[in-house]
This record gives C-alpha cells, structure tokens and sequence, in this order.
C-alpha cells in the first residue's frame, strides 16, 4: 500500500534511521560536532569585531554632523545591527536554540518537544541578521533611484528617500511577522517557517542584482556626463559604482543561489517522502552554513571599506563632489539634494 502523507509543513514522528539530506542517518537529538563549534566560535569573532568597528565608526559619524552625515550613520547602524545580531546567534551554543545542530521540524506548543521555543527564537533572530543586512543595500538602491530619477526625469514629483527605505523594509518586516504567526498558530512546523524565509531571500536577493545591475549602469552614464561637461574626473566615484556593483552582485548572486537550494530541497524532499520533516546531513550544512556566513561577514568588511576610502580620499584632497547641471553645486545643508546622497554611496 502507498505511505500515508502528513499535511504539508507538519511534522512526523522522528526515529533514529530518518533519512538524511546527503546520505546517512541520525536521530532528532544530534549536537554540533568539534567542526561546527569551531566554525561558530569563528564565525561569532568575525562578526563581533565588525560589529566593534561599525559602532565606533557610528559614534564618530554622529559627532560630524551634517546631512551626509546622518545618512552615513544609518548605513553604520544598519551594519552594527547585523553583525551584532550574528555575533549573538554564533557565539550562543547551538545546544541552547534547540538540541540538532541541524534543522528539525517541531511544531509550536507541542508538549513532546519544548525545544519549539528555542528553534522558533533561533530563526527569529536568523532573520532579524537577514533583514539587517538586506537593508543595507535597499538604502543605497533607494537612493540611487532618487538620485537617477532627478536626471533621467527631471520635471517629475521625488519622494523622500528614507520614507520609500522605511516602506521597503517594513513590507518585509510584515511578511515576516505572518510567517512567525503561521508557525504559532500551527500552520506548519519550523522548517516551514525557514522555508518561507528561505524562498522570500531568495527573491529579494535576485531583485537586487536585477536593480543594482540597471541603477550602476546609469549612474556611472550619469557620473561620466556631468565629468565630460563640468570637466572633472569622476573617475574615482565610478570605481567605487563598480565595486558595490560587483560585490553586491556577488553577494546576492550567492545568497539567491543558496536560498534557492535550500527551498527546492525542500520541497523535493516533501514530494518524495510525504513530509518535509528532515535532517540536512552535517556536511551539506556546514557548508551551507560556511558559504552564507562567510559572504556575509565579506560583503560588511568591503562596505566599510567603500565607506572609509571614500572619507580617505576626501580628507586627502582627492575628492570632488560632482555638481549639479550649469556647473553649480548643490546646497550642502539641504538633505534632499541628490549631490549628498551622491557624495555618499559614490
């Protein structure tokens, strides 16, 4: 007779011969091997040090005031935030979110498995890191889209920058709370809960490349126009395009690629075996986890180095701010001219 197939996203009884993703067997209670904990405790002092430079350079960007300033300081708290967020999930022993080092479908408020609570905090907190980091590149594509607009539609209606970055981020934040109601109210288990995480991720991250890709390409035509007609060299602001360009893309390429795999294992695996209650084997996680992480924590190292340079070449002397059309600079002191956001994300 054909095996009986639980609801979708619910969760089956584990035994100890459930069939691992990527060969093998193991029972629901599997701690973090010597591997893993070195790989966390690595990882958690990787963000906490960039957490440590990001406040400091947060605190120093406070002082200088200014409305460039003020942006800079949200791009500073925005990178403090996430690595913060991951240094707390890293350097907090795995066996205190849940007993598996790898992820195990629990359903919320089942008595037999009072470790629901720390795998549902544990993917809270996953995802506030996520959703941090994510609104770092959603702050600089905003306002690269403000900044575009002026010049490629100058007689139209702008909004305001941080209002359209507060939008954005807040549709996002929504979604994820249904997905946190969904799990509470027994929709599906944790790993539905990932899963969804896993398929929203995966499509703002090809939205990203899709955006950073269009919006590079048009303001280093921008950059360019304006340096041939004001004639200065842009040289430098392009560069510095072309790095948060191939970086960001990089990095969202990689997190859209992974995400995906995540998703689609999934969902094999539910078509195949009734429930998508299953354990990724120790290898395939770690590298996961490896691959995800470790981008994270390159992609936050190059953004605070695109923002120092930038402060470099200007103490230096080697930066100029592009001025406005007819040669004329804009008002420094007005936050909503583009020349600020310019001198900031170029």
């Amino acid at each position: 007779s054909s095996p009986q197939l639980t609801p979708p996203f619910k969760k089956a009884t584990m035994t100890s011969d459930s069939p691992l993703v990527g060969g093998g067997v193991s029972p629901l209670v599997d701690g973090a091997t010597n591997l893993e904990r070195i790989l966390d405790a690595l990882l958690g002092a990787a963000f906490l040090v960039t957490a440590i430079i990001a406040a400091k350079r947060m605190s120093w960007s406070r002082q200088q005031g200014g409305a460039e300033m003020t942006v800079v300081t949200a791009f500073y708290s925005l990178i403090l935030l996430t690595s913060t967020l991951r240094s707390i999930w890293f350097l907090v022993p795995s066996s205190v979110w849940q007993p598996s080092y790898t992820p195990s479908a629990v359903m919320a408020f089942d008595p037999e498995h009072p470790s629901w609570v720390g795998s549902f905090l544990s993917e809270v907190l996953m995802t506030a890191g996520s959703l941090a980091l994510f609104s770092i590149f959603i702050l600089i594509l905003v306002y690269w889209a403000d900044i575009l607009k002026k010049y490629f539609y100058p007689g139209s209606r702008r909004s305001r920058p941080m209002v359209t970055f507060f939008g954005l981020v807040s549709l996002l934040i929504v979604l994820e709370i249904i997905n946190a109601a969904c799990f509470l109210l027994k929709f599906y288990s944790s790993e539905g809960m990932i899963l969804f995480n896993a398929i929203l991720l995966s499509l703002v991250s090809m939205i990203c490349v899709a955006e950073i890709t269009i919006f590079s390409h048009r303001f280093r035509t921008v950059l360019k126009t304006l340096g041939a007609i004001n004639q200065i060299s842009t040289e430098p602001q392009v560069k510095r395009i072309m790095w948060i360009t191939v970086t960001g893309n990089l990095f969202f390429f990689t997190r859209a690629f992974l995400d995906a795999f995540f998703a689609i294992t999934l969902l094999v695996y539910f078509k195949k075996h009734g429930t998508i209650d299953k354990i990724f084997s120790h290898f395939l996680w770690d590298w996961y986890v490896m691959l995800k992480h470790w981008s994270e924590v390159a992609i936050l190292g190059l953004m605070l180095y695109i923002l120092q340079s930038r402060f470099v070449a200007a103490a230096r002397g080697g930066y100029e701010a592009v001025p406005e059309g007819g040669g004329t600079t804009a008002n420094p002191n007005d936050a909503s001219e583009p020349t600020e956001a310019t001198k900031l994300v170029v």
